[in-house]
């Protein structure tokens, strides 16, 4: 029992930065893990086939991360809560679900396959300036000049990692004169596509309940990836879809990426700033090119150097940026209540009088 006690007070001990730099370890490694299960499984074929194909990755990961989402949230989905909830806002629902929980995803996954991890994540990180610049546009959002100019930034080493990547075996297509390949295309499409669900939800959806809308996206997304997968590549791409091999690394995959990682950065998020998860977040390009290089043996490419540089600049510049703003906002809420503190004494002084 002490010890048990001991083990609970170390573990309200540990900083909140721990859980969240933990957790963004963990999910900057998602990609390169995804790609060595492949290999793993490619190393295993059943029937001539591959149990962990990327398809059966997302759809069983899916399935592991809606079992744990409905262990964590089900209580939500109550009628109370629902009927709270709008035809217009079910509406949204399933647009964000198509896009974050099927079309993203299936587009990234597939672009796994055609290019190396480190351009997918790079390339992945257009999402943020993208983001950006609809809120401004479509929210109506303020935003300060340091995260316009990091934005931009960020942007410009999206586009250089893409168009400066050497032609290699790769299937490439041809857009206004530049060679770009397919993978590096797809990557992009699924960043724009997680952009877009992402402003439809602060838009729309900012009301609804955690657990609905967690559930309900990666049901609804898993249903409609597998139904664009049978038409795609037949219902033998999924005959290995039970196989015990397939989910025994699923469920470590699930426990790992899914479990641990969201219980950290949520743990995290409950005791640090606003900024410092922000910040770590922002990171997360990083983690995922170290992991590359030490689980796949994936170095960079001089492209990847230059365009990456200009990305972690852009973060930096608008981390810089919002700090700054943060502490300005803070000294000026100190000063007010440092004035109304004043104006109450002397009020209270004068009365005395």
């Amino acid at each position: 029992m002490d010890k048990l006690r001991r083990k609970n007070r170390f573990i309200h001990q540990i900083p909140g930065q721990v859980y969240l730099w933990l957790a963004v370890l963990i999910f900057g490694a998602s990609s390169a893990i995804t790609r060595k299960l492949t290999e793993i499984g490619a190393e295993n074929f059943l029937g001539g086939r591959n149990p962990i194909s990327l398809c059966n990755v997302l759809f069983v990961g899916n399935l592991c991360a809606l079992f744990l989402m409905i262990f964590i949230y089900g209580q939500q989905w109550n009628q109370t809560a629902l009927k709270k909830i709008t035809k217009k806002d079910w509406l949204y629902l399933i647009v964000v679900a198509i896009l974050a929980g099927a079309l993203a995803p299936g587009l990234i996954f597939q672009s796994l396959a055609l290019t190396n991890v480190n351009n997918v994540i790079l390339i992945g990180r257009i999402e943020v300036p993208l983001t950006l610049f609809l809120s401004i546009v479509v929210l109506k959002e303020r935003v300060n000049k340091g995260e316009i100019v990091g934005a931009i930034a960020a942007f410009i080493g999206v586009l250089i990692t893409v168009i400066l990547q050497p032609q290699t075996g790769q299937i490439m297509m041809n857009m206004a004169g530049l060679n770009i390949g397919l993978g590096e295309l797809l990557a992009a499409t699924g960043a724009v596509f997680l952009s877009l669900a992402t402003v439809i939800s602060k838009q729309h959806l900012i009301d609804i309940p955690l657990g609905i809308y967690s559930i309900f996206r990666t049901a609804l997304g898993t249903v409609v990836f597998f139904i664009i997968a049978l038409v795609l590549y037949g219902s033998e791409h999924f005959m290995d879809v039970l196989s015990p091999f397939l989910w025994k690394w699923m469920l470590i995959y699930g426990g790992l990426i899914v479990v641990v990682g969201q219980s950290f950065w949520i743990k995290g998020l409950r005791v640090a700033s606003v900024s410092t998860a922000s910040l770590a977040s922002s990171f997360t390009p990083v983690a995922g090119i170290l992991a590359a290089y030490l689980i796949l043996g994936e170095a960079p490419t001089p492209a990847q150097y230059f365009g990456g540089g200009l990305i972690l600049i852009g973060i930096l510049i608008s981390q810089i940026s919002l700090r700054r703003q943060n502490s300005a906002r803070l000294m000026v809420n100190q000063e007010v209540s440092t004035a109304k503190e004043q104006e109450i004494e002397n009020k209270a002084g004068f009365k005395g009088v």
